[in-house]
């Protein structure tokens, strides 16, 4: 997708195609229960990634890119992975483009109309809980270890340190610890 926004902050995007993503993965996955988003883009299915998201700015344009295990998915070292198929949900990929389009037409109109508010909630509602253990890569290299400790208004992660200090994140590579 490729769009040309205005307002609300455009990185706030990414949270509006999570929960678009989130409702199109349960139209076929309906019974999913361990089912979870991963800040800032990931998708997981008991604790393997079944999809991820990227966001790209070219001039005034943002591309979203999403990529979802539909009937494969990689065996990775460093990580779990599944898909669709995985989970007895069979579907062809342009059924689930199709059910993806009408979530994330519905959600960015509720983006542009509302703010980012109702798509934090419904990020927040969809997310691994609050106090589960996190570590973040930091994009210099650096990480932090914390309790995932919800989103600011701006969509940060919130991580509550051993210390008992919060720390926001606006950028970074999130595991489950």
């Amino acid at each position: 997708m490729c769009l040309r926004p205005t307002d609300p902050p455009a990185p706030t995007l990414a949270f509006v195609a999570a929960v678009a993503l989130d409702d199109a993965v349960r139209v076929y996955l309906p019974q999913a229960a361990g089912l979870a988003l991963k800040w800032p883009n990931d998708l997981l299915v008991d604790g393997a990634k079944l999809s991820g998201m990227l966001l790209e700015r070219a001039g005034d344009a943002v591309v979203i890119g999403i990529g979802v295990n539909i009937a494969h998915h990689p065996d990775l070292a460093d990580r779990a992975t599944t898909s669709l198929a995985a989970h007895g949900a069979p579907v062809a990929p342009d059924a689930f483009l199709e059910t993806l389009a009408e979530g994330f037409a519905r959600w960015l109109g509720r983006w542009r109309g509302e703010g980012l508010a109702p798509i934090r909630q419904r990020w927040l509602d969809r997310a691994h809980p609050l106090g589960t253990a996190l570590t973040a890569r930091l994009p210099d290299g650096g990480s932090v270890t914390g309790l995932f400790d919800g989103l600011d208004s701006d969509g940060a992660l919130l991580l509550r340190l051993a210390d008992g200090t919060r720390h926001a994140m606006h950028a970074g590579d999130v595991l489950l610890a």
